[in-house]
């Protein structure tokens, strides 16, 4: 659906984005994940022609935003991490100015306007001045106006910065709706937002791509991802042999536990190896009784701030060395 190559932007001496590439698949939600200043809306703002470019090429369903921007843009609602909004106006006066810019036909406005207030919870709002609207429900009427025209493709920038819980849990609830017909693709700098409603994670730190993938396969990239942590009864030694002898292992430490009278085991394997089974087998054949065995999942947050501290210590390393 989008096809981002070698993307680049430049303010100066400054690059906020050094060559991004990356696909966009259809039917999916997308997250960018960085810490602010990351580059995340300056790509955004790129994938839908607000800006131009330095370098690199942004398709979308077959159109350069930069040859075709009519064509190219037709694919796309966009909601800021501002809202683009006319306080002056009513929720039904801005709905049908968004409408008229859209261009879309005058005998399906009135339904289609309908339908999307409907959807995004705004109908008994739309008599009301913007400017009288709480932020959420301005939020709802930016999201409302992304969706109007039924794009293919939404990109939505910080969706739920500065709400409240409640309104934080009802745009998350709309989003992951928007996914039956439409490909999303939000920003965030909230590593819970993109765990609770993506399903592939692009995480750009100082402007590059550093890691993309599922949420659960990042795991995979982060050191030592799968660890298993137990409390068992018998000799150091033996017990310590024991895990050795298991080929998947990777580190073990042991600590004495004396409250409970044995020892902590911590045993981290390559990858997302389970050795459960073969550690239980092996304990028992050694007469090592196994007290509590838990396996540890890396969550998403170790795993960003192991790839966004990689990239900065690159980054002052190579700083350092010119």
């Amino acid at each position: 659906m989008i096809e981002v190559t070698n993307l680049v932007k430049r303010y100066g001496d400054h690059t906020a984005v050094d060559h991004l590439s990356f696909r966009i698949e259809k039917g999916k939600i997308y997250g960018f994940l960085g810490p602010n200043g990351a580059g995340k809306s300056t790509t955004m703002n790129m994938i839908t022609g607000y800006i131009a470019s330095t370098e690199g090429k942004v398709v979308i369903d077959g159109h350069d935003i930069l040859e075709e921007p009519e064509e190219a843009k037709k694919c796309i609602g966009y909601l800021p991490e501002q809202p683009p909004l006319y306080f002056d106006m009513t929720v039904l006066e801005y709905m049908k100015f968004v409408a008229d810019l859209k261009k879309i036909p005058r005998k399906e406005r009135e339904s289609m306007i309908e339908e999307v207030m409907d959807m995004v919870k705004i109908t008994d709002m739309k008599n009301r001045l913007i400017k009288n609207l709480s932020k959420g429900y301005r939020q709802r009427v930016g999201l409302a106006q992304a969706i109007l025209g039924y794009p293919e493709v939404i990109i939505l920038d910080e969706p739920t910065v500065g709400l409240d819980p409640k309104q934080i849990i009802e745009i998350r609830s709309l989003i992951k709706e928007l996914k039956k017909k439409h490909t999303v693709i939000l920003s965030s700098h909230i590593l819970s937002e993109v765990s609770a409603v993506c399903d592939y994670v692009l995480i750009i730190s100082h402007g590059r791509l550093v890691a993309s993938d599922t949420p659960d396969n990042l795991s995979r990239l982060a050191e030592g991802s799968n660890t298993l942590n137990m409390l068992v009864k018998g000799e150091k030694e033996l017990i310590e042999t024991g895990i050795k002898s298991i080929d998947k292992v990777k580190e073990t430490e042991i600590g004495f536990n004396e409250e409970e009278g044995a020892w902590n085991v911590s045993v981290s394997t390559e990858e997302q190896e389970d050795i459960r089974e073969e550690v239980f087998l092996k304990m028992a054949e050694l007469h090592c009784p196994i007290l509590e065995m838990k396996s540890k999942k890396v969550s998403l947050e170790e795993i960003f701030l192991e790839l966004t501290e990689s990239e900065k210590n690159e980054e002052t390393n190579h700083d350092s060395s010119l």
